[in-house]
């Protein structure tokens, strides 16, 4: 892997392309256009990198290479914690399109490119790449709030069982314990889950 590194707080980017040339003449137009810049000529190459902690920004990625194509590593940036790109194809290939869209290419360019072509193209596949992270987090937050109340439902139902109470009573007696024990109440319902659920392995 080749690196070119520009300010910390720049975009970073990794093109892989197995055309030296290429690599070269983007990778000069797009540190001097301030990103900070990494390269592979191959997918195996640039896969070595992605499994040893490299974590760019946008991968820009060539679909023609000899042995294992860019389709084939678009695929796979999915399971490195969901690493945006954009690909680069000789051909308007409208299957090619397809596949790139459906593998989540945030941008689709014929060469040759041009870096002043490049560049709007990068920054928005980076804008894009933003949003989906928020959703993503977004997401995930609710999926969690989802999960404390889950928990707390069934936390009452067992302190109901528990103790024949109502379930008001029984939530302002989950409340007041955690309360007293200064703890979430969610963490007090899963700690209320677990020991039911090993007295019930018990018996």
């Amino acid at each position: 892997m080749n690196t070119h590194s520009n300010d910390n707080n720049k975009p970073s980017l990794f093109l892989i392309d197995d055309d030296r040339l290429v690599l070269a003449i983007l990778t000069q137009g797009l540190s001097l256009a301030g990103y900070q810049v990494s390269s592979a000529e191959s997918v195996d190459e640039a896969e070595a990198s992605l499994a040893s902690g490299e974590r760019p920004d946008l991968v820009i990625l060539d679909v023609s290479m000899p042995g294992r194509n860019g389709l084939e590593l678009a695929e796979r940036l999915h399971s490195f914690d969901y690493i945006p790109f954009i690909l680069l194809t000789a051909f308007c290939d409208p299957e090619i399109v397809e596949q790139a869209t459906t593998c989540g290419a945030l941008g689709y360019l014929v060469k040759p490119v041009d870096i002043r072509r490049l560049v709007p193209a990068i920054e928005a596949a980076l804008a894009r790449a933003t949003e989906l992270r928020s959703l993503k987090k977004t997401g995930q937050q609710l999926q969690n709030a989802l999960d404390r109340e889950r928990d707390i439902s069934i936390a009452i139902g067992i302190t109901m069982v528990q103790y024949r109470l109502g379930r008001k009573e029984a939530f302002e007696l989950l409340r007041k314990t955690a309360r007293n024990q200064r703890r979430k109440l969610a963490e007090l319902a899963l700690d209320v889950i677990n020991a039911s659920e090993a007295l019930n392995l018990g018996g």
